[in-house]
């Protein structure tokens, strides 16, 4: 944690003056200065927009402010939410099963201890992949000498809780840095995660999520891409667990129909 605590602090300490180098054409970034000009266009830009592009600066620093602030308190809202939905949930769940007649309330209590265990290994499966993310990125990164190892490999497994696009964030953040370090590091790196991104999305995902879900690994497929697809990355994170739910509901109402048929 010490060693973690540190490199953070050294990493975030360490990007201005990566700033730095590119402004003033120096370090690995520095061929965009002094091959195309980024910052005196950057600047030409600015200066030719007059009043109107102050203005729109403004607009978009606003607009930036207004949504830094919406994040912070949508997350203390939905903090706050969990904390208290652990709290009562257990009675709210009672009382919803009290309001049941007695003859479905053990089926709808069936359905959801199968519901509350497909969220529940969706939840699991995905802290697993993260994990698997970053610890074999730290190692990699270790190999590679590059610099802050263990806070990057922390990034890349916040950023792999993303189903599918996680995986290609962190390429590009932690392959920057590594291409700030040395050349060699720098595809090693993007090897890598190119690499790590197809097992993940075609035989971790799938394997895992088919055993904690208990979903096979075609349904998980198509249900990720139909998700991303519907709702872009919350689509993404929530269609697992959704087809897993429906999966529970399905095989509940043919189980209760095919009782039905042989009773009849």
């Amino acid at each position: 944690m010490p060693t973690l605590v540190n490199q953070i602090n050294d990493f975030v300490n360490q990007i201005p003056d990566y700033v730095d180098d590119l402004v003033k054409g120096r370090g690995r970034l520095g061929f965009l200065e002094t091959k195309y000009h980024v910052v005196e266009r950057v600047k030409e830009q600015i200066n030719e927009g007059g009043a109107r592009k102050l203005f729109g600066l403004s607009g978009t620093a606003v607009a930036v402010t207004k949504g830094v602030v919406t994040a912070i308190v949508a997350t203390l809202t939905i903090t706050f939410l969990t904390f208290f939905m652990l709290l009562e949930g257990p009675d709210w769940v009672e009382r919803f099963y009290a309001l049941l007649p007695p003859e479905k309330e053990l089926r709808w209590r069936a359905i959801g201890r199968d519901v509350y265990r497909t969220v529940g290994g969706y939840v699991t499966g995905n802290l697993l992949i993260s994990l698997v993310a970053g610890v074999s990125s730290t190692i990699v990164l270790l190999i590679m000498g590059v610099p802050f190892a263990v806070a990057l490999g922390l990034i890349v497994a916040l950023l792999d809780l993303i189903p599918l696009a996680g995986a290609t964030i962190a390429l590009i953040v932690v392959g920057t840095v590594a291409f700030l370090h040395s050349i060699p590091a720098g595809i090693v790196v993007v090897a890598f995660f190119l690499v790590y991104q197809q097992i993940e999305n075609h035989i971790l995902q799938p394997l895992i999520y088919g055993r904690t879900v208990q979903l096979s690994p075609l349904p998980v497929l198509i249900a990720v891409l139909v998700g991303a697809e519907l709702a872009g990355i919350l689509g993404a994170l929530g269609a697992i667990p959704v087809a897993g739910t429906i999966q529970v509901i399905l095989r509940d109402v043919l189980a209760h129909r095919q009782r039905v048929i042989t009773e009849t």
